[in-house]
């Protein structure tokens, strides 16, 4: 019940802070039902502002009030906070007869907003089916399926960390004991609710579908802004969520002429694709289910992107034409001087707060706004909204991080085989089909807006094939998946003028809208095949071990394991010195020093080495699992039993833990 109050006080603190960055919005009034906006933007404001200030407090109420339960204090103080406002705010509206909350201002086409009921109606039962039949507890275990569970282990570990635990100052728990690399704000908001007495489950699905169906509201009216049409808002959607690329036609093609066809569609359970690690599914819509916070991170820059709309309007709508039209947009006053300094503030403090709920999205966010700048007035209210982010950013990563939370580096051709400019053509016309490159053909239609929003949404397609932030180049791919996000409305937009032709043009529609989902759909059909009963990693969410740990270890610990995933030990929200390596070493750590170290712990003959090793890296408990190995090495028990006291034993007697630390 606490969470849901706690959703509820985030939307509505939000929707005050929207009514003041919406304030005087060109397109308020201009058919624009305003609610698909103001509504998703009161979510992700709302949940921003307060989950940041629960955990700026709880981080107090831990380092420097020394609290057990700092989440008590930062919660009780934040929803107390929120509520005398905004009864204080509402008595006052009342008491001058005020509308608490005036839905005519924020519907201006009601004969639309009943289509568009429907569509978000519709797509609202399809995000919540997908997030509960990927994530969801039943019988006690807790199920996450095989496509997305690899990204839920660090995930919920990291809610775990918070909703059992005290993790402050914040560690990342698949490699504890050291700072955290990984935007977590998500996680926290996530665990956080868990700790309000929502189920995790509940608690993870509820804002991811929160989150991902506010960004589909955002996009459908940026394709009404940019397009024109309903049609065309609704497509983008549609074309987001199937994703275009040459992988099902190649493999049609190959099994037809093998005449195995219908067997291997009905048969296979892995995503196809024939470029490096496109098998991972990198450009389907599995990544919005196993990276949830990416939605959210949409969310917010796709609000900065609606409200930026308006400078880059007004830099279009000028009458100069051609080259001249272009100069203009750098030579003359208007072109510089701000318009609107106060919104430009604002968004830049929601862009610099979302820097650790989602970074990737921040950063395509500003490169897309760099190309919005680029074709807009009021270049200096840019500078200011990047400024803003930037400098946010660097304060939470100086608080956050040691040393620097990105090593950027020229990386030209990201996963092309071939990294000639011909090279990486063709491999983004097989990942992504004509959505990118076909866009060159469709500028001839389009008009100087359109036109300039598309280079724009192209931008962070360019940043991923010459710049690498961390040690694992696959992660630019999300630059990719936000532009094809946004890119996408303008095919919307083709079909929907092809539509309107004769019989010619409605059969070009409908091999168009065909060619641009059917790679997508089979994708998707590999989710619900790959996710299903039969394809799912449980764990058991009444465990001992599970409920051992989190009574026993405290933030202080640091617990050797073996390389776990995702199991009944993560769950527990303690700090493993190194878990599954994949997660820590795509963060940034040096997860092979630990590596080393964790193998002389666990094989050594020598007991004093045993003993210097565990010390010097500060590991107070050792799990040993029957059987176990690591890094391919065998593990032997006996050197830790004769030196350290057996402090647990499971049920099942398959695993025990050795505690290394003298009782205080």
């Amino acid at each position: 019940m606490l969470g849901i109050i706690y959703l509820i006080l985030c939307i509505l603190i939000g929707k005050e802070i929207t009514a003041v960055l919406m304030a005087d919005n060109k397109a308020q009034g201009t058919g624009f039902n305003r609610i698909w906006i103001t509504g998703p933007a009161s979510f992700g404001i709302g949940t921003l502002i307060l989950t940041w200030a629960v955990y700026i407090i709880s981080w107090f109420a831990s380092v420097q009030g020394g609290m057990e339960h700092p989440l008590f204090l930062g919660n009780l103080i934040v929803m107390a906070a929120a509520l005398i406002f905004l009864v204080w705010l509402y008595a006052g509206r009342i008491r001058h007869h005020q509308s608490l909350w005036t839905l005519k201002k924020e519907i201006a086409n009601r004969r639309r907003l009943i289509g568009e009921s429907i569509f978000f109606g519709i797509a609202f039962l399809f995000v919540t089916w997908m997030m509960f039949y990927t994530f969801h507890i039943s019988g006690g275990y807790l199920y996450s399926g095989f496509t997305v569970f690899g990204d839920y282990a660090p995930h919920t570990a990291m809610m775990r960390s918070f909703s059992l635990g005290n993790n402050f100052p914040t560690q990342y728990p698949h490699f504890g004991g050291a700072d955290v690399k990984y935007h977590f704000m998500f996680q926290f908001l996530s665990g956080n609710l868990e700790y309000l007495g929502l189920p995790i489950d509940i608690a993870y699905n509820s804002v991811s579908i929160l989150s991902l169906l506010g960004f589909f509201m955002i996009l459908y009216s940026l394709a009404l802004r940019i397009a024109g049409s309903m049609g065309a808002g609704v497509l983008s959607v549609v074309f987001m969520i199937f994703r275009s690329g040459t992988a099902f036609f190649v493999f049609a093609w190959e099994h037809i002429q093998a005449g195995d066809l219908w067997g291997i569609l009905k048969e296979n359970t892995s995503f196809i694709g024939y470029t490096t690690h496109e098998n991972w599914g990198l450009w389907n819509f599995n990544v919005y289910l196993n990276q949830r916070h990416l939605g959210f991170g949409l969310l917010l820059v796709a609000l900065a992107l609606w409200v930026f709309m308006d400078w880059l309007e007004a830099g279009t709508d000028h009458p100069e034409k051609g080259w001249k039209w272009l100069k203009c947009r750098f030579t003359t006053k208007e072109a510089w001087l701000p318009k609107d300094p106060e919104r430009a503030l604002l968004l830049g403090l929601v862009l610099g707060l979302a820097a650790f709920w989602n970074g990737a999205a921040v950063i395509g966010g500003l490169l897309i706004l760099c190309g919005f700048a680029l074709f807009s007035d009021g270049k200096l209210d840019y500078a200011l909204t990047a400024g803003v982010t930037v400098l946010f950013t660097m304060i939470q990563s100086k608080i956050f991080v040691t040393g620097s939370v990105v090593s950027p580096s020229l990386y030209l051709g990201f996963l092309a085989d071939d990294k000639t400019l011909w090279g990486i053509l063709v491999y983004l016309f097989k990942i992504t089909g004509p959505v990118f490159l076909g866009v060159l053909l469709l500028l001839v239609f389009m008009n100087r807006g359109q036109r300039a929003a598309s280079v724009a949404f192209l931008m962070p397609v360019l940043f991923t094939f010459t710049m690498s932030l961390t040690p694992d180049i696959d992660v630019n791919h999300k630059y990719v998946m936000i532009a094809y996000a946004f890119m996408v409305i303008f095919w919307g937009w083709a079909v929907c003028s092809l539509w309107r032709k004769k019989i010619l043009g409605k059969i070009c529609a409908i091999l168009l809208t065909v060619s641009l989902t059917l790679t997508g759909i089979y994708d998707f059909v590999v989710i619900l095949k790959d996710n299903d009963s039969m394809h799912r990693v449980s764990v058991n969410m009444e465990s001992t071990l599970t409920k051992w740990l989190s009574d026993n270890l405290s933030d202080k610990d640091l617990i050797l394991t073996p390389e776990y995933s995702m199991n009944e030990v993560t769950m527990s929200g303690v700090m493993m010195y190194l878990g599954w390596p994949y997660y820590a070493w795509s963060a940034g750590y040096d997860t092979n020093y630990r590596a080393a170290q964790a193998v002389q712990i666990y094989t050594t003959e020598d007991q004093s080495l045993l003993k210097e090793t565990v010390t010097q890296e500060k590991i107070t408990y050792i799990l040993f699992e029957e059987g176990m190995e690591f890094e391919q090495q065998v593990c032997r028990e006996d050197i830790i039993e004769k030196t350290y006291p057996l402090v647990y034993t499971s049920d099942d007697g398959r695993i025990r833990i050795y505690k290394t630390t003298e009782e205080s």
